[in-house]
């Protein structure tokens, strides 16, 4: 049963309650670029699917406007799923459950994926309008985007003509996003070896964080359940011996993790207990404001594989207690802005290995590196291998763009008032598709959405509206 039919702009709602009701999470992207391409064929419209899943679709000018630049209309396709504890939903399998409170659109008990579900609707919605005056539009929808832009890497540009693009993967109304931080995923792998050892197994939880995305929430304060485990296990190997089973965490490189459980075998319980009480008052002291529902439990538990050996507990525990996390740099040029980051965002537990995922950001080459390296150097101590994937760069500011210029006149006439040109630290795929594009001039915009990456993802109605309409005038004007 329809949930957002009543909605307008009702094109918009319409697409993205369709895309809603398809499993599209990152890494599981074809039924959705299937159902975009199954949308330009029954149009009759020139498109591309690469072997990736990216689509681009094509829509030539109307009337008047065949002589105008052709303008890029970009988005991913991709989302990340997370979900409440209490949720069972497949969100490899089962579509979303969309519900309505007051001016915000969300999905019960998981993400919502308006990051960046509401890009395809719109692009979507113009390519399928037949009463709007505009250039050639170039719709690109990219797939992974938020495991490292890896739709955007592997894309095809030569069928674009255009150089102007206008990204609708921004949260904010009303600020032009026209700068990001480049990436990459960097994975630390330290072998492990197990041996029997007497005790008492304990099941540890470091949870109930509030979390959110690693780049755009990174300065927030919030706490990171992987970096408190690390602090967490180091603490408990001085007061007991200890061997860990398992550790895992998070569930997105780029989301910053809201609970860690690690398995361990102490051998002295009661010593252990009062670390883990120590430590639940600490961080609820040291949260109290950022992560009021922070708290470290434990409870004893029953394990079904060997525990990892001294030399293999210990190198862990060091890794995690010592792997640079969160801010290591802010902008000098830029007030207020994040520069350079990291987040561990995903812990996990093999037979013979532990695998810490991070996400590295700065809009400085430089100190992008100088990040993997320390990861690389510590790894390498603790006998470990180092992988980088999606590294992407970063987009930079172009004090020259006549794409801006037009979107700032056509807000001033709108909405009465200048939009925030900004920077973000967060990363976008304008960066790396100028760097495929030389001489794109890109600017991202979109509606207001909040919280994403997380169960309690919403958008808001009727900054849809308006930044639908905005995007239309943009077009309009784009002779």
């Amino acid at each position: 049963m329809a949930v957002l039919n009543h909605l307008e702009p009702r094109k918009v709602f319409s697409f993205f309650e369709e895309m809603c009701a398809i499993p599209h999470g990152s890494g599981n992207t074809k039924a959705i670029s299937d159902w975009c391409v199954d949308f330009a064929q029954k149009r009759g419209m020139e498109h591309y699917q690469d072997a990736a899943n990216n689509v681009i679709i094509i829509k030539e000018a109307t009337a008047g406007y065949e002589q105008a630049s052709p303008v890029i209309l970009q988005g991913h396709m991709d989302m990340v799923c997370e979900k409440d504890p209490g949720c069972h939903k497949d969100m490899e399998k089962e579509g979303l459950d969309l519900a309505i409170d007051g001016d915000w659109v969300l999905a019960k008990g998981t993400t919502l994926g308006g990051d960046d579900g509401i890009a395809v609707a719109m692009a979507l919605a113009v390519l399928d309008a037949d009463d709007l005056s505009h250039p050639r539009i170039e719709v690109v929808l990219t797939v992974d985007e938020e495991t490292g832009m890896l739709g955007a890497e592997a894309l095809d540009v030569l069928p674009l003509k255009g150089r102007k693009l206008l990204n609708l993967d921004s949260e904010d109304e009303g600020i032009f996003t026209v700068s990001c931080a480049g990436g990459n995923s960097t994975v630390c792998t330290l072998p492990v070896s197990r041996a029997a050892f007497e005790g008492t197994a304990l099941e540890i939880t470091v949870g109930g964080l509030i979390g959110g995305h690693s780049g755009s929430e990174i300065d927030k304060g919030r706490a990171n359940s992987n970096v408190l485990m690390g602090r967490l296990l180091e603490k408990l190997c001085r007061t007991s011996a200890l061997r860990l089973v398992s550790v895992s965490g998070g569930l997105k490189e780029n989301a910053i993790p809201r609970e860690t459980v690690a398995t361990v075998v102490v051998g002295e319980k009661d010593a252990a207990l009062r670390v883990v009480s120590d430590m639940d008052a600490a961080v609820k002291n040291e949260y109290r404001v950022t992560d009021p529902g922070a708290l470290v439990k434990a409870s004893e538990a029953q394990v079904s594989q060997l525990p990892m050996d001294e030399d293999s507990t210990r190198r862990v525990g060091a890794f995690l207690c010592c792997a640079p996390s969160g801010i290591h740099a802010m902008s000098a040029d830029v007030p207020g802005l994040v520069q350079t980051s990291l987040n561990m965002g995903v812990l996990s537990t093999g037979t013979a290995e532990v695998k810490a995922q991070f996400c590295v950001r700065s809009c400085v080459e430089t100190q992008k590196e100088m990040l993997v390296e320390e990861l690389i150097c510590l790894t390498k101590q603790l006998r470990g291998r180092v992988e980088i994937f999606g590294d992407y760069d970063g987009w930079q500011y172009k004090a020259d763009s006549p794409l801006r210029e037009l979107m700032v006149e056509v807000f001033r006439d709108q909405y009465g008032r200048e939009p925030r040109i900004e920077a973000i630290h967060a990363g976008v795929e304008c960066g790396l598709l100028s760097g495929k594009m030389p001489g794109l001039d890109c600017v991202s915009i979109g509606p207001d959405l909040t919280e994403i990456h997380t169960p309690r993802e919403r958008m808001s109605i009727s900054s849809v509206r308006r930044v639908w309409t905005f995007v239309v005038e943009v077009l309009r004007r784009s002779r």
